[in-house]
């Protein structure tokens, strides 16, 4: 069973940091495009940052670049998301995503030009004073 599960998430004062975790079990990422959304009440799912497994290019929205930090433990087959300078607009549940590679560039993932077919169960993150 492909499966992806997500931890980190947590409650944090404006201008705090955290790292969120994507573990991947019953396959390997090295073959995948994977990517972190997010999803705010009353808001559409957007794509904030995605990685390439086939060429290791890399994708961030404006809203996150500088900010936050994709990377993958090959090692615990894990996707990771360093998340700092955290703002109250940050909020919402964080969500991981995994693409076959050869379908799925950085853009179409984190754009969600086409069909995902593997998500976790998302993760929530309170940015709040």
């Amino acid at each position: 069973q492909l499966q992806l599960v997500e931890s980190g998430g947590g409650s944090v004062q404006p201008g705090g940091s955290l790292r969120l975790s994507c573990a991947a079990s019953g396959f390997t990422l090295d073959y995948y495009t994977i990517g972190w959304f997010r999803q705010a009440p009353g808001k559409e799912r957007e794509g904030i940052s995605c990685y390439s497994s086939g060429d290791g290019s890399t994708y961030y929205a404006d809203s996150v670049k500088g900010r936050f930090t994709i990377s993958r433990d090959n090692a615990r087959n894990t996707l990771y998301l360093q998340m700092n300078s955290l703002k109250p607009e940050d909020t919402a549940v964080y969500y991981c995503a995994a693409e076959n590679w050869r379908i799925a560039s950085v853009q179409a993932m984190c754009l969600m030009t086409i069909p995902l077919d593997i998500w976790g169960r998302g993760t929530q993150v309170t940015v709040s004073s």
